[in-house]
């Protein structure tokens, strides 16, 4: 088998590995300039007030909560159709999550079950915007009492808008991912963005052991040879310079890296609209999907045979595929913990089994796309 086209492949080179050239000569390695760079052109492109990068957006999620003050005896609200990170962050707190079902049509959150699952202890709601299809934040808003904080679970959505907005300033706060499965990438990275002063400095300090300043600012202060003052117990969160470096060179082109999954995303729905068995993903009415991953859904009624079978046969023809990602109350650790069933939420347990992403990403030519088109209906 010559041919293999994976689910997905950084887009990166020579410009990124350039870009790592100033902070391996000047010896800055950790937080610094670089970083702060690529904070402040993220929050410029994003429309936010502050940028805050971090090692991931795992703990860019658990960053925001904590700045929040979420806690044991609080609930936090979190869709089960999601990586599994989503409800982690609500762990590491001492908090509960309180899994809610998603809509099969967009895979994101179900604000009817939301309104039948908010309490006394809710103190918060994580929107996931799966796949980079930004969840209905007017429909949830509108179940929640008036100041309840909506978190945005961001991490496939740079670049994607909601009725003219950017994600990352739909809500309290977002946190985006620049794992390499994502449009643009720092090898590991996250970044949290806030419209919130109060929420940006406590997250700033923090991710930084809950040190009062920084190291940059220390260093470049009147006196560096002094240790900032601790006041907050803390984490260390901080994106290295070497990673802001890349950021800055990959944030440059995710406009047009956006731009080109979203043609090829219009071409797929146009080339497989004839077949039957497989709904395409939705594409946003007052929008910009961010296209991190083209899901589909397998109708497990009329299709010639089971998802996993597909998947099966892809492989064999060289084609990368994977289920969308997992309903969390179905993982061993979250079944035991909070008791659920399959059925408790029907919708996340039908996307877990019938979802099924194929590749879509920047490193693919013409030639790819119509070769995965071509298996897909060899199988019909």
């Amino acid at each position: 088998m010559s041919r293999q086209i994976q689910i997905s492949l950084p887009s990166t080179g020579d410009d990124e590995w350039q870009a790592t050239r100033e902070p391996l000569t000047t010896g800055w390695l950790t937080q610094g300039p670089k970083v702060a760079q690529f904070e402040k052109n993220f929050g410029e492109l994003h429309h936010v007030k502050h940028a805050l990068a971090t090692t991931s957006c795992t703990t860019g999620l658990h960053l925001i909560l904590a700045a929040m003050g979420i806690g044991p005896g609080d609930e936090v609200i979190v869709p089960s159709f999601t990586w599994v990170a989503t409800a982690n962050v609500v762990l590491y707190c001492g908090a509960t999550p309180v899994l809610v079902d998603v809509d099969r049509n967009t895979y994101n959150i179900d604000p009817a079950d939301v309104a039948r699952k908010l309490g006394p202890r809710t103190k918060a709601v994580i929107a996931v915007h799966l796949f980079g299809l930004c969840a209905d934040m007017d429909a949830l808003k509108a179940v929640l009492p008036a100041g309840m904080p909506v978190i945005e679970d961001a991490a496939c959505a740079s670049g994607a808008t909601y009725k003219g907005a950017s994600a990352g300033g739909l809500g309290l706060a977002a946190a985006f991912s620049f794992h390499p499965r994502k449009s643009i990438t720092t090898g590991e990275g996250g970044m949290v963005t806030t419209n919130d002063d109060r929420l940006a400095e406590v997250a700033s300090m923090l991710r930084n052991h809950g040190a009062a300043i920084s190291e940059e600012q220390r260093h470049k202060g009147p006196r560096p040879y002094l240790l900032a003052e601790f006041n907050l117990l803390g984490f260390n969160y901080r994106m290295t310079d070497l990673q802001g470096a890349v950021g800055v060179v990959q944030l440059a082109k995710l406009t047009r890296f956006v731009a080109e999954r979203d043609e090829w995303a219009a071409w797929y729905v146009r080339e497989l609209a004839a077949v039957s068995w497989l709904r395409m993903p939705q594409r946003p009415a007052h929008g910009n999907h961010a296209w991190q991953a083209f899901v589909t859904y397998v109708d497990p009624d009329t299709a010639p045979m089971p998802r996993n079978e597909i998947m099966e046969y892809l492989q064999r023809k060289g084609i990368s595929t994977r289920p969308g990602t997992h309903a969390v109350h179905l993982l061993g650790y979250y079944r035991d913990r909070l008791g659920m069933k399959a059925d408790d939420l029907p919708g996340a347990r039908d996307c877990d089994a019938h979802t099924m992403a194929i590749p879509l990403h920047n490193r693919m030519v013409a030639e790819d796309y119509r070769y995965v088109v071509e298996a897909i209906k060899e199988i019909a």
